[in-house]
């Protein structure tokens, strides 16, 4: 993921495919492919000023370049406390 102004994206094709998810406050907006799945994009919730995006959906980026990227599992986020589990 990597974070742009909200007017740096442009989606170039398949935006008619884009499906929203949204929960609780409804800042954030999640973005997939309604066909395939992947998640796209987000607006973020605590910069609602700029998008996340998933870089292996940018035309000309070679994900296989980009050399060792730290990731989560999803599960375990660090800003989760087991407290709130």
């Amino acid at each position: 993921m990597v974070s742009v102004p909200l007017n740096a994206l442009t989606i170039k094709e398949g935006k008619e495919s884009l499906s929203i998810y949204q929960f609780n406050t409804k800042t954030a907006e999640h973005y997939f492919c309604s066909i395939c799945g992947i998640y796209t994009h987000h607006k973020m919730r605590s910069h609602p000023d700029k998008y996340s995006i998933n870089v292996g959906c940018l035309e000309d980026v070679n994900t296989n370049e980009l050399g060792v990227i730290p990731t989560t599992d999803g599960r375990n986020h660090s800003c989760d406390r087991k407290s709130n589990l």
